[in-house]
């Protein structure tokens, strides 16, 4: 990303790396609340939950309404699997853990196929790659979480919100050159 960019564009840029930040931040906040029974839990997933929304939002003026709603269901699929995933985990459910983690997975994979389908400048093999990398890192945060490995979890952790900007910025790069062709 060495490109000069408009004054738009980097607040464009910034959003992105945002929402993808608070994507990842949030999650850890209702993993953390679940593993230890917080009182937070409802206003935490609340919130949570209002990141789908952001990020259709910002999407609504550039691929529409209709396909940011779309990415908005998706992403919320994607959160409300993980919640299932981590409180099976914690239940020791091991069953109810492998079923949500196959339906993460494969939402991970209708994700990519949608963002492919909308942009062909972001590769769908790319997003794909992306995403279960950060669902591969997001259950291992969770399971030391879980476990209280909380050294570990913190790194972790590091690594979960680096990936997050790289798709922050995988998916700036791609609209970019959407919207310059």
């Amino acid at each position: 990303m060495c490109n000069s960019y408009t004054r738009q564009q980097i607040c464009l840029m910034n959003r992105i790396r945002q929402l993808w930040g608070q994507h990842v931040y949030w999650t850890r906040f209702a993993i953390i609340s679940t593993a230890a029974d917080l009182g937070d839990s409802e206003p935490v997933t609340k919130r949570l939950l209002e990141n789908p929304k952001d990020f259709a939002n910002l999407l609504a003026p550039i691929f529409g309404m209709r396909l940011a709603a779309r990415f908005e269901e998706l992403l919320t699929e994607h959160l409300l699997i993980a919640a299932d995933l981590v409180n099976a985990a914690k239940n020791g459910e091991a069953d109810k853990a492998n079923f949500a983690r196959e339906k993460w997975y494969r939402n991970a994979d209708e994700i990519a196929v949608f963002l492919h389908c909308i942009n062909r400048c972001w590769d769908e093999e790319k997003w794909r790659c992306m995403l279960y990398s950060h669902l591969e890192m997001t259950e291992k945060e969770a399971t030391l979480r879980l476990q209280g490995n909380y050294a570990a979890d913190i790194n972790i952790f590091d690594d979960i919100e680096n990936e997050a900007f790289q798709m922050a910025d995988y998916m700036f790069c791609g609209i970019i050159k959407m919207c310059s062709r």
